[in-house]
């Protein structure tokens, strides 16, 4: 995989694909974490004599059509303002409007594409829809490591028709590569994973393919239920997946032959569901794991989050995805936060990623205690799993 100080871009047109996938809300982008992620590169690229830049991403869940309130004309208007430079947009993403808008671009100026998946061909991965978005540029490089395990027509399409010396990372989906590659091939240890989320089937095939590499588990969430129902505990009206619990029985099972501590929660933050406002008004501390049959586990209890809070202290690498509670409360955002500051706190190399977990961070103010905050989501999960990444494999040889 070619990185981006290895691609000749000095007089170039760059195509290059991020991953600008925000959330809205009022008409404006609410989070612009990804956009400033992306800096770096476009500046790198920008910094190059006369390069040119085209940007193209998806937004959204467009069904092949375009849609007014997923256009990327608000997401340009929030890039030229933390770029602080002017970026122009195109009506479309390909065909004239696009190519007369690329080629009018002059040296250091930036072009904003329409939402790609406004054509059926994007996500199709149609190769005709593939060679119209290459024409737009002479070099292609990927910077949406979000959209990685995507086979899509932006992500492999275009990069399948260039010349190797044509093609590579980004700086952030490099980054991203090295750092999570890194906690598959080479960690600190002690190497504590902490896991949370409402699923354990989102997740447990991370699980499985890093019970090889870790030290201990800490599992929390909506997911630990299914763990707790499995040893064969009561746990009330709480989540469970009932098509999880031998899969997470084996996992324990597994977990227990190669000797790796699993620390479920022993004490929890309970509600009469339905989980929302009123019910935190009644929530209640559960000491035993034994939840009464009309509550729900909410959050972590204190004791848990010491307990959690220790391993992660010792630790020479921490892996950190999932909430510990459920976060849209205010209430139950407990056990999330003290485990978002003893992350922050541990001397060990730390990585976080998924919304909710850098979320806390972001609450907090300390997200920049962290060492990498990844922007993958499901591009981070299917990596640690030990798959390959469509938009990655499509940048080498």
């Amino acid at each position: 995989m070619r990185t981006l100080g290895e691609l000749e871009l000095r007089e170039r047109t760059v195509l290059m694909r991020v991953d600008f996938n925000v959330p809205l809300a009022g008409g404006q982008v609410a989070d612009d974490a990804r956009i400033r992620a992306t800096l770096p590169t476009i500046r790198a690229v920008l910094d190059r004599r006369g390069a040119r830049l085209v940007l193209m991403s998806h937004l959204g869940r467009p069904s092949g059509a375009p849609e007014a309130g997923l256009r990327m004309g608000t997401v340009a208007q929030r890039l030229a303002a933390v770029l602080g430079a002017p970026v122009r947009t195109a009506a479309d993403c390909v065909g004239p409007s696009a190519e007369t808008a690329a080629a009018q671009l002059g040296a250091g100026e930036v072009l904003m594409l329409e939402n790609v998946r406004f054509h059926p061909g994007e996500q199709a991965n149609d190769g005709r829809f593939a060679a119209r978005l290459a024409k737009l540029g002479q070099v292609y490089v990927n910077d949406a490591f979000g959209a990685a395990h995507r086979a899509h027509a932006s992500t492999v399409g275009v990069p399948a028709l260039l010349p190797a010396h044509a093609k590579g990372a980004g700086l952030l989906l490099q980054r991203e590569v090295e750092e999570l590659g890194g906690l598959l091939a080479r960690p600190a240890a002690p190497f504590v994973l902490v896991v949370g989320g409402a699923k354990v089937s989102s997740k447990i095939g991370v699980l499985r393919s890093l019970l090889e590499r870790v030290d201990a588990i800490l599992i929390g969430g909506g997911m630990a239920y299914t763990f707790l129902a499995a040893q064969g505990a009561a746990v009330g009206a709480s989540l469970k997946e009932e098509d999880a619990v031998r899969p997470a029985a084996q996992l324990l099972d597994a977990a227990a032959a190669r000797r790796v501590p699993v620390l479920l929660p022993d004490d929890h933050l309970a509600a009469i569901p339905p989980i929302d406002t009123a019910a935190a008004r009644r929530a209640v501390a559960v000491a035993a794991r034994e939840i009464p049959d009309r509550l729900a586990g909410v959050d972590i209890g204190p004791r848990t989050a010491c307990a959690f809070g220790e391993r992660i202290a010792s630790a020479g690498t921490v892996l950190w995805n999932g909430p510990m509670g459920v976060t849209e409360i205010d209430r139950f955002r407990g056990g999330t936060q003290a485990v978002a500051q003893a992350v922050v706190d541990s001397p060990a190399h730390t990585v976080v990623g998924g919304g909710d977990s850098v979320a806390a961070l972001q609450a907090l103010g300390i997200v920049a205690g962290i060492d990498h905050v990844s922007t993958g989501g499901g591009a981070s999960l299917e990596l640690l799993e030990g798959r390959t990444l469509p938009g990655v494999a499509a940048l080498c040889g």
